[in-house]
């Protein structure tokens, strides 16, 4: 169940649309893993994309050096997106919000959340999203699902 001040559709379309330099903390090189088919699907919808992961810091990574800290992203990242465990979340958001002056959006991926950083968050004037998936989402709104066959009304769970 989705918390009460979750955004509408129109929200969540308006912040997608708007995300142009993603900071992805917690992104994992293995190419199963959600975090880097998440930051892969972000690359290809035209955002720049700049993992975070203090144990692969200086490697390469869809075509980005991994950073080892949020302190190590560049000024001009306007969303952070979070795959990392709920007792995380509050200083790593801190952390950005003290660091990143374009900061317009974090969002926390499906089964993260933090009443803390939402907080945090809504003092600053930075959108917040929890427990939900940019790629998910903008897949849902903008149609892509319908390529793989759902939301079309041909697949159904009746007998």
């Amino acid at each position: 169940m989705m918390p009460a001040d979750a955004p509408d559709d129109t929200e969540l379309r308006r912040l997608l649309q708007g995300m142009r330099v993603v900071g992805v903390v917690g992104v994992s090189p293995n190419p199963v893993r959600p975090s880097y088919f998440v930051a892969r699907y972000l690359g290809l919808r035209g955002m720049r994309v700049i993992p975070v992961n203090p144990g692969h810091a200086g490697e390469q990574l869809l075509g980005a050096t991994v950073v080892a800290g949020v302190r190590d992203l560049p000024a001009e990242v306007d969303t952070l997106d979070v795959f990392r465990r709920s007792e995380h979340v509050a200083p790593i958001v801190r952390e950005a919000l003290d660091h990143l002056p374009g900061l317009k959006l974090v969002w926390l991926q499906i089964g993260v959340t933090s009443d803390e950083a939402r907080t945090m968050c809504a003092e600053r004037g930075v959108a917040f999203v929890q427990n939900r998936c940019p790629k998910i989402e903008y897949q849902r709104l903008f149609g892509e699902l319908r390529m793989g066959g759902f939301n079309t009304g041909v697949i159904s769970s009746k007998l």
